[in-house]
């Protein structure tokens, strides 16, 4: 069978948000408080330095659950001024509560995000026609295109892959955001339906791209963001060598930057490097002397480097 006998769905999807996404932190100031004109500094540096195509805001990295609605707002106008020229600027407006979700995504709407990022509603473990009827209610909500997203470990439900097959169907529901580990789930959906799969896990990125993924939306990515890319062009140019050297190069970072939670980590790195980041709201706690010290190893070990 040749390509152009293939099913539509069998073709690589195509990359709605670029193939390099990073989940942005929310630099505060060190009383805590929104600093806007750091959020504008970090994401024009993630655009222009690290090579992002595209910046998650709002998202659980950027502290979403402790950020008041009205910060929100103001952190998507922010960085839609700085970099959304340049770049896309998604979302996250996903809650656990549909009203408020679409509350949400009609104030990212309003204040100039390119796309939202809905997660699947969290504790209240909601059945598959619920999360069916909540993620179409917000994709109906607005004119913005919708990255679904599939955390289990977090959000304590899946989206099955029946779930997704149908949520395919909604003109704008384009991507996932996946989360779940379950590279089979993921090779069934993307084998049935054209939805852009972005890796949610930073390590998993090179073997997700061999099921149909098109890119991540990353952590560490902060920090490997040019690096991780270049191993995205390798894989698509179809150097396999290149594209594992990178991937087992950049493992040490892909893991590390996890070993608490990551927005500790990412703040404690970007600190370090000089770049905006300011403290952790609780009930989050900014890292300690030793995470420090072993984040330091972790990027010497992927060849970067952490200054005191």
């Amino acid at each position: 069978m040749t390509h152009d006998h293939l099913d539509a769905a069998a073709r690589p999807a195509s990359r709605p948000f670029g193939r390099l996404l990073t989940a942005m932190v929310t630099p505060l100031t060190p009383d805590g408080s929104l600093d806007l004109d750091g959020a504008a500094r970090l994401a024009s540096h993630l655009v222009d330095e690290q090579g992002n195509d595209a910046l998650v805001v709002n998202g659980t990295t950027g502290e979403s659950p402790t950020t008041t609605d009205a910060e929100k707002e103001h952190l998507i106008r922010a960085v839609v001024e700085a970099v959304g020229d340049r770049a896309k600027v998604v979302a996250g407006v996903g809650t656990n509560d549909t009203r408020h979700t679409i509350e949400l995504a009609a104030a990212a709407e309003k204040a100039g995000a390119h796309g939202l990022l809905v997660v699947t509603p969290y504790y209240n473990k909601p059945p598959q026609s619920g999360l069916l009827r909540h993620f179409t209610a917000v994709a109906d909500a607005t004119g913005l295109p919708v990255m679904l997203y599939d955390i289990p470990h977090r959000s304590g439900v899946p989206i099955d892959t029946e779930t997704l097959v149908r949520l395919a169907e909604h003109g704008r529901i384009v991507a996932v955001k996946d989360a779940k580990g379950d590279l089979t789930a993921t090779s069934w959906v993307t084998s049935r339906t054209s939805l852009a799969f972005y890796s949610g896990e930073d390590a998993l990125t090179l073997p997700a791209l061999a099921v149909g993924c098109v890119g991540v939306v990353g952590t560490s990515t902060h920090f490997t963001g040019a690096l991780t890319a270049q191993m995205i062009e390798a894989y698509d140019a179809g150097d396999m060598p290149t594209a594992l050297a990178l991937h087992r190069r950049l493992l040490p970072l892909f893991t590390g930057i996890f070993r608490t939670q990551g927005t500790i980590l990412v703040k404690a790195g970007l600190a370090s490097l000089g770049l905006p980041a300011g403290p952790v709201r609780p009930p989050l706690v900014d890292a300690t002397d030793d995470e420090i010290a072993q984040l330091r190893a972790d990027f010497a070990a992927a060849g970067l480097e952490l200054p005191e």
